[in-house]
C-alpha cells in the first residue's frame, strides 16, 4: 500500500485506504461482531494500512470500545481518528457546541483507550452552532494535547472555507482535511467542495466509495440479504439504480470488469482512488468492510490500474452538470480571457 501526506497543511503521512469502522460492533442491529471485527482490522494491518477512522456515534459507541482494544500496542503506529457531533441522545449530547465537543473527546478517548487523537473530525454540521465556536475549542484541544489535527466532515464548503481562513488569520493550527462522500454516483462534491479543498490545500478523505454496495453490483440480484441491508441503511447511504445514469454507470463498470478479468468492485475503487491523481488534490478511499471477504476484495482493488480510456469512459458516465456560475463562467471563458489562454484553468 502506498502512504502520502495528508493535504499540505500537516506533514501527516497516511495509507491511501482507510479502514472505516461503522461496521465494527453489532448495537444497530447489523455490523461484524468482535471477532469478526479484529480480522477486518488485522487484515488492513498486515496489508500495510495505518488510517483508521471511527466516530462515536457507530454502533453506538462499541465501535471504539473495540478499537480500544485491537490497537494495544499498535497505538503510535496509526493515523486514529474519531468524530463527535451525533453520538449522544440528548440535546446537551449532541451538536457541535463547545459543551458537547469537550463531552465527546473524553468519551471517546475513554473508549478508545488512547490519551490522544491523530485527527479528530466535525462529523456533520449542526446548522447552528457559530465555526469560530467550534475552531476555538478545537484548537484549546491541540493545545491540550488531546488532538493532533482537526478536520471537518459533511460540512458545506463555505463553512470549511471560513474555518481554514479563521485558524490561518487567528494563528491557530490549521484545518486539515475533510470528509465526504464521493463515488461515481454521487460526483455532486466536484462543484465547490474538491475545488475548495484543492484551494486550501487540505486533505480528503472519500466515504462511501461504493455508494453503499451499489457499485458492486449486487443489488441487481435483488438477493433478500442485500434488500435487507437496503432497508436496514436507508437511501441516504444506499443508492439506488433508480435512473438510466446509475444504470449506465454499472453497466460501464461490468463491461470495464470484464475487460480487466477483475470483480465490479474493484473497478469502482481504483476509479476513486486515480481519479484526482493529476490534480492537487491528496486523497484517500475509506472502505467499510463487514466482512473478511469483503476487505480482501477492497484491497484487490490496489492492483488494478485503469487505462486512460476506461477513465474516460467512467467520467463521462458518470459526469454530473456543475450548474451556475461554473457553466456560465466556462461558456464566456474565451471571450473575457481569449482562446488559448492559460490565465484561467477549466473546471
Amino acid at each position: 500500500m502506498n502512504y502520502k501526506i495528508f493535504g499540505t497543511r500537516s506533514g501527516l503521512r497516511v495509507s491511501e485506504l482507510a479502514l472505516g469502522t461503522g461496521n465494527f460492533g453489532t448495537r444497530w442491529g447489523h455490523g461484524a461482531d468482535e471477532s469478526t471485527a479484529l480480522k477486518i482490522f488485522n487484515g488492513y494491518i498486515e496489508a500495510g494500512g495505518n488510517f483508521i477512522d471511527t466516530a462515536d456515534g457507530y454502533q453506538k459507541g462499541e465501535s471504539e470500545e473495540l478499537i480500544g482494544k485491537f490497537i494495544k500496542g499498535k497505538r503510535q503506529e496509526l493515523v486514529l481518528s474519531s468524530k463527535f457531533t451525533t453520538g449522544g441522545s440528548t440535546p446537551l449530547t449532541t451538536g457541535n457546541s463547545r459543551k458537547n465537543i469537550r463531552n465527546s473527546i473524553e468519551g471517546s478517548l475513554k473508549r478508545l483507550n488512547t490519551d490522544y487523537l491523530d485527527i479528530y473530525w466535525a462529523h456533520i454540521s449542526d446548522g447552528q452552532t457559530p465555526i469560530e465556536e467550534v475552531m476555538k475549542t478545537l484548537e484549546d484541544l491541540t493545545r491540550e494535547g488531546k488532538i493532533l489535527y482537526s478536520g471537518f466532515s459533511n460540512f458545506p464548503a463555505w463553512q470549511i472555507a471560513s474555518a481554514a481562513t479563521m485558524s490561518d488569520l487567528k494563528g491557530w493550527s490549521p484545518l486539515i482535511g475533510i470528509q465526504i462522500e464521493y463515488n461515481l454516483i454521487d460526483r455532486s462534491a466536484d462543484r465547490e467542495l474538491l475545488p475548495m479543498a484543492e484551494g486550501f490545500g487540505l486533505g480528503v478523505a472519500f466515504w462511501s466509495p461504493l455508494a453503499g454496495g451499489t457499485l458492486t453490483g449486487k443489488y441487481r440480484a435483488a438477493a433478500q440479504e442485500n434488500i435487507s441491508r437496503q432497508q436496514a441503511w436507508g437511501g441516504t447511504l444506499v443508492k439506488a439504480e433508480s435512473s438510466l445514469r446509475e444504470t449506465n454507470i454499472v453497466d460501464t463498470l461490468e463491461a470495464i470488469a470484464k475487460e480487466q478479468g477483475v470483480k465490479v468492485l474493484e473497478i469502482a475503487l481504483a476509479w476513486v482512488r486515480q481519479k484526482h491523481d493529476q490534480s492537487g488534490l491528496s486523497t484517500v478511499t475509506i472502505l467499510g468492510p463487514r466482512t473478511e471477504l469483503q476487505l480482501a476484495d477492497n484491497l484487490k482493488s490496489l492492483d488494478v490500474k485503469l487505462s486512460v480510456d476506461q477513465m474516460q469512459r467512467l467520467n463521462e458516465v458518470s459526469a454530473i452538470t456543475l450548474g451556475s456560475p461554473h457553466e456560465i463562467i466556462a461558456e464566456n471563458r474565451e471571450a473575457i480571457f481569449g482562446a488559448g489562454s492559460s490565465l484561467f484553468p477549466a473546471l
